[in-house]
């Protein structure tokens, strides 16, 4: 049923037949989300970072022209990053299970310890994760923000609501190279405030990777607009802010960090910088209807910030994981 698949290789019939299957899934389980495209889709499998890699399968229909099912893992040093979907008419006849086992092996057979994976929830990955023995990990609220309903004359007002002492300044396609080292360190200065996120998207804390990191966005045809706040005496980067605009599913952009270091927090340098975001991606980007944005209950400042610019609660997102060693266990015995 399952087989190893190559996006890189595969005709364009069959991602064709990926991105048919996403969609048939989404229409269930996420209706008000933007369907996919298969334009671009080939470079956002098959690109990655440095020193990961990423292995897909599927499941085809053996009775009619279409898959059942497909996944894939990004495989990082100590975790393997799981996206597995399974069409609607073929739930609860064993594909997901058949593609989480081939997902298991693989990170068993490359010394992977772990797998981790984002379940939206009232979906049925909650259950289907919970059933195989993944361990809620982490929960966030993802928040949408309709850009037909900002009042455009009132976000002017957070824009410029920024202590003195600070400028900002705004960057599509990443930052300067200038930048790279005072960027990386403001990513460094919340490091630890993860409060048990598994931090399943790969993450930049030193120029290099963060290098790297911009590269492979831009790679993956998820294209970065950055917004920074200045520090204007001492030349650092107080604050950042983070959006993607996916080409595959350009409707709606994706909220990646925003963070404010610690001491210059108090200064509205979050509400600043994100009110300038939303404008800066009205010029550059037209056709964007909405963006979305994920925060732990826990980040009140920042769930604040979002519903001040009038993002709106949607679902929740769980992050669960697994051990590869019992998943196997679990899932059956490996092949003879």
């Amino acid at each position: 049923m399952v087989q190893e698949w190559d996006p890189a290789t595969a005709p364009e019939a069959e991602l064709a037949a990926v991105v048919d299957l996403l969609n048939a899934a989404g229409e269930v389980d996420v209706p008000d989300d933007p369907r996919w495209r298969v334009d671009g889709y080939r470079e956002y499998l098959c690109c990655t970072m440095p020193g990961e890699r990423r292995a897909c399968w599927i499941a085809p229909d053996p009775h009619a022209d279409r898959l059942l099912g497909q996944a894939n893992v990004l495989l990082m040093d100590d975790i393997g990053v799981i996206d597995l979907v399974v069409h609607p008419d073929a739930r609860h006849h064993g594909v997901g299970s058949a593609l989480l086992l081939a997902v298991a092996r693989r990170a068993a057979d490359e010394g992977v310890p772990a797998l981790g994976v984002e379940a939206i929830g009232d979906t049925p990955a909650v259950p289907f994760y919970e059933a195989h023995g993944f361990r809620w990990a982490y929960a966030e609220i993802r928040n949408v923000l309709d850009l037909s309903t900002v009042d455009w004359l009132r976000l002017g007002g957070m824009a410029q609501g920024i202590g003195s002492g600070y400028r900002v300044e705004y960057y599509p396609g990443g930052p300067p190279e200038h930048l790279f080292a005072a960027y990386a360190a403001a990513k460094e200065s919340v490091r630890g405030d993860s409060d048990g996120d598994l931090d399943l998207r790969p993450s930049s804390y030193d120029p290099e990777r963060l290098r790297a990191s911009i590269a492979t966005l831009n790679g993956r045809g998820l294209k970065p607009y950055i917004v920074l706040a200045m520090h204007e005496s001492t030349g650092t980067v107080a604050g950042l802010t983070e959006v993607v605009v996916p080409r595959q599913r350009p409707g709606r952009a994706d909220q990646y960090d925003t963070i404010v270091v610690p001491e210059h927090r108090g200064y509205g340098i979050g509400r600043a910088i994100k009110a300038r975001m939303l404008f800066e991606l009205r010029a550059a980007e037209p056709k964007l209807a909405e963006v979305q944005t994920w925060h732990a209950l826990e980040k009140e400042p920042m769930l604040k910030v979002n519903a001040d610019l009038g993002f709106l609660p949607d679902r929740e997102w769980r992050e669960y994981e697994a051990d590869v060693k019992d998943l196997l266990r679990r899932l059956g015995p490996s092949p003879a």
